[in-house]
This record gives structure tokens, C-alpha cells and sequence, in this order.
């Protein structure tokens, strides 16, 4: 039986080579009009967009006012996706996200109708997903991984490219419901959304509290999104990347490590999916900054974003001030 083989990156097609060329000419039209709206935030942007690219879905952490949801509004907008949004909140219910089927016709010639909700789109955006009820969590479990929902015993197909955007507030409040294991991981990437920094706050107070306001245009359209996700797919990755890939997520895995600090503080780790998450988001990273291969550089940058959601501590480590990026730095330290 054959093995399958990373393909090298001398190995790109000229026809490849000219996709690759004109969609990272797009993309770069779309980081510039993203910034139109959202100042600053370039790895932030970065990352969301090696999401999508990736053909997956992701959740943004920040406080309250940092931007999260117009970021996500934005992306929808230069993305060319038809997008909705859910605001979640205690009450919501899982027919507030699928649908529900309800009593139609005429007396004498009434039937049961069923009626999409929100999630039928492109892109859904989940703001504030922690604040719904986890009976309301689960109902975006199948859609996430498998593209459809089952409602009434009726199985209906979603939309493609499908991506969920959910925001999430790092605070510890009345009506919030961490998000399970199982959820977690079917996100690609947690993005991280920390303040601005002094030059970008002065620049985003001066052009948004004035009498007009900069829109961004789209410059994909779904079609063009789905035809970037294949590009990516084809894009060479090197045997020495894929082993680091490997490497990484096996060294996070208190069964598999090395490490004494992952044996004695971990208690779970990340599962294969982390690893083609890596697989695909690296080199989406690569074609945003125009290249055709990615390099174990990308793997570690993406580290942090593909791993913090995939892990958790032990009691022992909060006893001892250890964190889980404390422990992803020492994993990437592994990797030559």
C-alpha cells in the first residue's frame, strides 16, 4: 500500500502558480478593505482570514468594546457571504438557531412546514456564544462538523462555504455557560483580541466619531471563496513541516509527551484535529503573505491560536502559577 506524501514546494504547477498569484492580489485587497473599518488588529484579521480560507470555523476572545463583532460584521461584508447574526443569550433556544417546523394551510389541509432559521447562511455569526444555554450550544455541533441539521427527523443541507463566527467574553459572569470540550475543538482557531495600541486608538476615535464613517466593499464573492478554499488544499507542504506538525500536537498530549511539565500539569490535550488544523491554516498563512509553501515558522506562529482551546490544566498548574501559554511555549520549544 502506497504512502501519501507531502508534495514538495518545487513541485507547484505553472497553473497553480497563477491562481495562487491572482488570489493573493484579492487578498490583499480585502486585508486593505477590512482595515477600512477594523484599525490595527493586522494578526487579528490574519488569523480570521486563515480561518476561512481553511474552510473552518473560529472563536474570537476580547473584552467587552474591543471590536469583536463589527470585526466579524466586516469580514462578512468583504467576504461577499451572506451572513447572520445570533445574539445569544440565556433564553435562547435551539429552534432560535435551526428552525422549527410549524402548522400550515387551510383548514382541512394543514401540514407541518418547516421554517429555516439564521443558521441557513453562509456565515453565521454566534455573538456572545457563551451566554446561551448549553442545550442551545449543542445545536451548532452538527451543523460545525457536518454541514447539515436534522430537525422533525428531516435532515436539510446547509449553505457552501459554511462558517460559524462566534465571539465570546473572557469574564466570569451571571448567565454564561463554557463552551464543552467537543465544541471547542470543532473551532480551527481561538483568536485573542487585546486593546490598541495608543497611535491606532488615536486614529479610531478620530475617524469614527465624526459625521461619516469608511464602509468596506466586498471583493469576493462566495463562489471565489470556495474556489480559495481548493487553492489552499493544493498548496506544497514539506515533509519537515508535517513532522513538526506532528510533533507539536503529540508533545501537548500528557500520554505521548516528553515533557515533564505537560505529564504533571496537563490533563487533556489536542486531538488529531488540531493537527489538520495546522495542516490547512499554515498554509493559508503562507498564501496571505504570498508565498506557495509553509514554513515551521507559520506552524509556531499559529501555535498559540490552535492549541489554547485544545488543552486545559490541571489544579496543580494554577497552584503553581503555571499557564497554558507557559506550557505551549515550552512545547514549541521542542521544535528545531
Amino acid at each position: 500500500m502506497s504512502s501519501v506524501q507531502p508534495l514538495a514546494p518545487e513541485t507547484i504547477s505553472a497553473d497553480l502558480e497563477k491562481k495562487v498569484a491572482t488570489l493573493a492580489r484579492q487578498l490583499k485587497d480585502a486585508r486593505s478593505e477590512v482595515h477600512k473599518v477594523i484599525i490595527g488588529q493586522e494578526n487579528v484579521v490574519n488569523l480570521c482570514m486563515s480561518a476561512i480560507l481553511s474552510g473552518g470555523h473560529f472563536l474570537i476572545m476580547g473584552l467587552p468594546g474591543l471590536g469583536k463583532t463589527k470585526l466579524v460584521e466586516t469580514l462578512g461584508t468583504v467576504l461577499g457571504l451572506d451572513s447572520r447574526r445570533v445574539q445569544c443569550t440565556p433564553d435562547l433556544m435551539p429552534a432560535d438557531i435551526l428552525g422549527s417546523e410549524i402548522l400550515s394551510g387551510a383548514d382541512g389541509d394543514k401540514v407541518f412546514k418547516f421554517v429555516r432559521g439564521p443558521i441557513f447562511c453562509q456565515l453565521l455569526m454566534a455573538d456572545e456564544i457563551n451566554r446561551a444555554s448549553p442545550r442551545t450550544q449543542s445545536a451548532l455541533l452538527q451543523a460545525m462538523q457536518e454541514y447539515q441539521v436534522s430537525v422533525g427527523g428531516t435532515t436539510y443541507d446547509l449553505p457552501r462555504p459554511f462558517h460559524v463566527m462566534a465571539t465570546q467574553n473572557p469574564l466570569e459572569q451571571e448567565g454564561t455557560y463554557p463552551l464543552p470540550e467537543a465544541q471547542l475543538d470543532r473551532f480551527m482557531l481561538q483568536v485573542d483580541i487585546g486593546y490598541p495600541t495608543a497611535a491606532e486608538e488615536r486614529k479610531m476615535i478620530l475617524l469614527t466619531t465624526g459625521t461619516t464613517q469608511e464602509k468596506a466593499a466586498p471583493v469576493f464573492s462566495a463562489a471565489d471563496i470556495a474556489a480559495a478554499q481548493q487553492i489552499v488544499r493544493q498548496l506544497p507542504i514539506g515533509q519537515k513541516v508535517v513532522d513538526g506538525i506532528l510533533k507539536l500536537v503529540q508533545m501537548g498530549r500528557p500520554e505521548q509527551t516528553t515533557l515533564d511539565s505537560v505529564k504533571k500539569h496537563v490533563s487533556w490535550g489536542p486531538g488529531p484535529r488540531a493537527a489538520q488544523t495546522f495542516m490547512l491554516t499554515a498554509r493559508a498563512k503562507a498564501l496571505l503573505e504570498n508565498r506557495y509553501s509553509p514554513s515551521l515558522d507559520d506552524v509556531l506562529a499559529l501555535a498559540p491560536s490552535v492549541l489554547r482551546h485544545r488543552m486545559a490544566l490541571h489544579f496543580s498548574a494554577r497552584a503553581e502559577g503555571k499557564t497554558l501559554e507557559d506550557i505551549i511555549a515550552e512545547i514549541c520549544g521542542t521544535i528545531a
